[in-house]
């Protein structure tokens, strides 16, 4: 070994390893090789490896393994384990993972279960590196067996203790938590060992797989860490090659995928990536090229198809996924990944009933899997849900919200559906099912496993879920322009054949909540367009990017008012149709830039340019007056906050005059301007506070045509409407409180009133039952009024079955007997 080489190995061993080991300490000939390799420097570590000969063999062995050469490290250390070596016990786990990994599952159990049972007789003498080896047994026997994979967490614990340095034992640990969905505690493990070595390559990997597991926005960073300490480690190549999938980004991550199968080509993981990629792109040949390549690693390779599946899901192409699934599982029934991906995808596409058998197939050979265990526990809850139809749809919600959820949802839904496929000249197949959950966790579990999901909703396709209104504190969100812009998907996912990328999907899904209703929809905050004059928005060609690997939490939002300012750009300048013709490009197979050039005649780049040009000119006024964001934090500044600050001051020192003055100029000098310090709410007030009811209504009638959600304004609205004799102009402004929560039975009664008023009896016998529904103080009393505006409405004979109802629950009840008096002499 050269002078150099064993400096530079001795080097990197004071970033790798945390202290002494035992049989390993700092510039043994092994410790040195294992140095080598985690650098990546593999050529090295080989040669140093095989310059020691049979004393080298298990480290000659690892680093055969990393290369590829599966053939020559099985040889090398069945030769260390007939040598009877001191790192024996590893050469043996490294067997049995070899066995796995070309699918003789037979031969790994025996040789897992011979080492484990050796651990459980005499592993109080072993070493902290022979303990570890037990836990690796333990891992492979716990593909069918939960108490194996308790063991295993207990073993490399104990490798901890009897080596506090010793930092394969924790990666291990971390990489065991996460591939059972245990996040947090996979984070602690590998940030013990970067607190102790702060660049080891598999750490830092392993935090990565972290922040792209919770969706945060430093995976990318972490991984390109991880690579700068080791270029060649394969599965941080993977992992950012599926970041770059994720974004749609096909050709970065091709290139990932390669630069992996370089280093190693029996990486199963790679070749499924390279698949997954060639397949989205539509190269049949690549697709069963790595096909072929798994294959000559894994005669049954069910994980090439379960990672196909699931990269064909977060691309939303769930029907493909189900197929994907259903070929891996016909590779090998027992695969826990392949059943579990099947049974997803299959409730994603509305089989619940084979959804539900192979996810439980699943969760008995994975009991661990949080996804599966929480996926179950849900579809035992929906079984008490109630399912109430429509001509086209399927509602699902909690049976104590269904009816009245229903009497609203139903009627918007099939007006949504007409006026999409007019819009679309498309028609997606019915029934389509919506799911409403009363708690976010459910919704989120439904969507993605896991709880915490930021999301309001999804769009499987055929297949919708939400937040019912009740999930979320009133005010928060807007249910009935959360369920237009999921079914929006429906249609731009059906007509693109599951192929639109998810920035024009979900512009297209907020240009049509704008388009449904006054107010609903996002619009423009104040720091959207500060990062819009800081050029701090997402480039048009890396839109993709802002939903699914955001810089900032910001940007996620930023994002979908951007794509949808895209999609309005399009259509007021080239029409309606080319939004279609766009769709139609995706489905027939277009990456973006061949779909812009057919449906708009121009490239991505001249679109980007005038839409920039646009954009700013759409926001000249407001932009005058505010600050470019500096990007740290919601704060922004310029003319219009300094006025607005300038109003409050007014407010508080009691000049009513002077910030009334200055909030009239701050609504001019951004109209659109929303939230609790809204220009248009404080001249609400101050105009209420004057006496000037009717410039208070106009105020706040201003305001609810912008914020979907504002509950206050609205009420206030209404109230003033109404001392107002606006019967009308109430009643809409009910309405609108209606999409925010619809659990008020007070509400429906005056709206129910307020209709009548207006001889509107469709939307009063609407009200009624709702309020009926609602649970209301007084039963029998709503049940009265519903009889009372049937009769008025015409309809006598319903009305006398209503009344009579009530006489049956309570006979003495005065007015319902004056009422049927009434009807006697009207029916038959």
């Amino acid at each position: 070994m050269s002078t150099m080489v064993r400096a530079a190995a001795l080097a990197l061993l004071t970033v790798f390893n945390g202290g002494p080991a035992p049989r390993q300490a700092p510039g043994s000939p092994s410790a040195e090789v294992r140095a080598l390799a985690e650098s990546g420097r593999l050529a090295e570590a080989e040669r140093l490896a095989r310059s020691g000969g049979s004393a080298l063999l298990v480290p000659l062995g690892e680093v055969l393994v990393l290369r590829g050469r599966l053939a020559e490290a099985e040889s090398t250390f069945t030769a260390a384990v007939r040598a009877n070596l001191p790192e024996q016990r590893t050469a043996q786990v490294a067997l049995a993972e070899l066995a796995a990994q070309r699918g003789d599952q037979a031969t790994a159990r025996r040789l897992a279960d011979a080492l484990a049972g050796a651990y459980e007789r005499e592993g109080s003498r072993w070493s902290a590196e022979a303990i570890t080896a037990a836990g690796r047994a333990y891992v492979l026997l716990g593909d069918d067996d939960a108490e194996a994979v308790r063991a295993a967490l207990r073993t490399f614990d104990a490798a901890v203790a009897r080596d506090s340095g010793a930092l394969e034992p924790r990666i291990r640990t971390g990489d065991l938590f996460l591939a059972h969905y245990n996040a947090p505690d996979a984070r602690a493990s590998y940030e013990a060992v970067v607190r102790i070595s702060p660049q080891h390559p598999r750490a830092l990997l392993g935090i990565a797989k972290v922040l792209a597991f919770d969706g945060s926005s430093g995976a990318v960073q972490a991984v390109r860490q991880s690579l700068a300490a080791n270029p060649v480690l394969v599965p941080a190549q993977v992992l950012l090659g599926g970041i770059h999938l994720d974004a749609e980004e096909y050709d970065s991550a091709n290139a990932a995928a390669g630069r992996a199968l370089a280093a190693d080509s029996s990486s199963v993981a790679a070749w499924a990536l390279l698949g997954a990629t060639a397949w989205l792109r539509g190269d049949s040949a690549g697709f069963a090229g790595a096909r072929a390549g798994a294959g000559r690693v894994h005669p049954r390779p069910a994980e090439f198809y379960a990672a196909a599946a699931e990269a064909a899901a977060r691309h939303r192409r769930y029907a493909e996924a189900v197929r994907f699934g259903r070929a891996g599982v016909a590779l090998d029934p027992g695969a826990a990944r392949a059943l579990g991906v099947l049974g997803i995808n299959e409730l994603r596409t509305g089989a619940m009933d084979s959804g539900r058998a192979h996810l439980e197939r699943a969760f008995a050979r994975d009991p661990f899997h949080i996804w599966y265990k929480n996926t179950l526990d849900l579809l035992d809850e929906l079984r008490g849900f109630r399912t109430i139809a429509t001509r086209r749809f399927q509602i699902v919600a909690p049976a104590g919200e269904a009816e009245l959820l229903a009497l609203y949802l139903g009627p918007l839904l099939e007006e949504a559906y007409d006026s999409l496929a007019a819009r679309y000249d498309y028609r997606p197949p019915t029934p389509v099912r919506i799911e409403l959950f009363r708690r976010h966790a459910d919704f989120s579990v439904r969507t993605a496993g896991l709880t915490g999901l930021g999301a309001l909703g999804v769009s499987f396709g055929g297949v919708l879920a939400m937040d019912a209104p009740s999930a979320r504190e009133t005010g928060s969100f807007n249910w009935g322009s959360t369920a237009w812009h999921e079914l929006t998907h429906t249609f731009t996912l059906g007509l693109s054949n599951f192929r639109v990328p998810r920035w024009f999907s979900e512009g297209l899904s907020v240009l049509e909540e704008r388009r449904a209703r006054p107010s609903w929809g996002a619009g423009p905050s104040v720091l959207f367009l500060a990062a819009l004059k800081a050029d701090k928005l997402v480039a048009l060609a890396r839109l993709n990017e802002g939903f699914v690997r955001p810089s900032h939490p910001a940007e996620i939002q930023f994002s979908y008012y951007q794509a949808s300012l895209v999609c309005e750009m399009i259509e007021r300048e080239w029409g309606r149709p080319a939004l279609v013709t766009m769709l139609r490009a995706y489905r027939d197979g277009l990456a973006t830039p061949a779909a812009i050039q057919k449906a708009l005649g121009i490239s991505e780049a001249v679109l980007a340019q005038r839409f920039a040009s646009w954009i700013q000119e759409r926001f000249a006024a407001p932009l005058r007056v505010i600050a470019p964001w500096d990007g740290k934090g919601p704060e922004v500044e310029g003319e219009l906050m300094s006025t607005l600050r300038e109003g409050a001051a007014q407010l508080t020192a009691g000049h009513a005059d002077a910030a009334r003055t200055a909030f009239e100029r701050a609504t001019a000098m951004f109209p659109e301007y929303t939230g609790a310090d809204a220009p248009l709410l404080a001249l609400a007030r101050l105009h209420r506070e004057r006496g000037d009811r009717q410039a208070a209504a106009a105020a706040l009638g201003r305001y609810t045509a912008l914020d979907e959600a504002a509950w206050d304004a609205n009420a206030e609205a209404a109230e003033l409407l109404a001392e107002l004799s606006d019967a009308a102009g109430a009643a809409q402004a009910l309405e609108r409180m209606l999409w925010i929560s619809p659990y008020d039975s007070g509400l429906h009664g005056r709206l129910a009133v307020l209709a009548e008023q207006l001889g509107d009896f469709p939307r009063a016998l609407r009200e009624r039952r709702a309020a009926l529904v609602a649970g209301p103080a007084d039963p029998l009393e709503a049940r009265y009024q519903l009889a009372r505006t049937l009769a008025r409405s015409g309809d006598s004979t319903a009305a006398r079955r209503e009344i009579l109802q009530v006489l049956e629950a309570a006979p003495g009840f005065e007015k319902a007997q004056e009422l049927l008096l009434a009807l006697r002499g009207r029916v038959p």
